[in-house]
């Protein structure tokens, strides 16, 4: 019963995405110019949105499709020592501005992501971006409002479908970043 239950609510909601598409291109023409500009992509988020934090990177950092050349993205997940210390001396909701603090520069991107967009720390995380210069693209689900240049949001409530579309969105936008450097002289 779970089994049916999700896919219809799955396929649901990638129909109610189908919106979302030219907001995904645009999201990718921010993260290749940065990039061809020097800059780099930091990536955050919590629990399952950490993982596809530390995916998307992987994907920026290896490659989606054909061989090129390694793009610079970091996620703000993957140091425990620092996650650790910033939370034990400053308090969880500035794990990862203080980070965006320490690397984030004028022209650099952050992709937030956030299953209800409520998270303090990937909130906060935004705003330091946003104070610093960085483009932010922010992946969210529900209906809280949130700061960013670009915010692709997943109409559901349901965090699960949010972080499993959220997985598709930050396949998409890896493809599409790859295709655009593909085409770049």
């Amino acid at each position: 019963m779970a089994f049916r239950r999700a896919l219809e609510e799955l396929r649901a909601l990638l129909a109610d995405i189908a919106e979302l598409e030219d907001g995904v291109h645009e999201a990718a023409e921010v993260i290749v110019r940065a990039i061809a500009s020097g800059g780099k992509v930091l990536v955050c988020g919590n629990g399952g949105s950490a993982t596809d934090a530390q995916h998307f990177v992987a994907e920026l950092v290896g490659r989606m499709g054909e061989e090129r050349e390694p793009l610079p993205a970091l996620a703000l997940t993957s140091d425990t020592a620092v996650l650790t210390a910033l939370a034990n001396d400053y308090g969880y909701a500035e794990v990862f501005a203080r980070q965006v603090g320490a690397l984030g520069r004028s022209g650099d991107v952050l992709v937030a992501i956030s299953t209800s967009g409520r998270s303090r720390n990937v909130n906060r995380a935004v705003d330091e971006a946003l104070g610093l210069g960085l483009k932010v693209i922010y992946l969210v689900g529900g209906d809280f409002e949130v700061a960013g240049h670009i915010v692709l949001r997943v109409p559901s409530a349901n965090a699960q479908r949010v972080q499993e579309v959220h997985r598709f969105l930050l396949h998409v936008l890896a493809e599409e970043v790859e295709e655009m450097l593909r085409k770049r002289p």
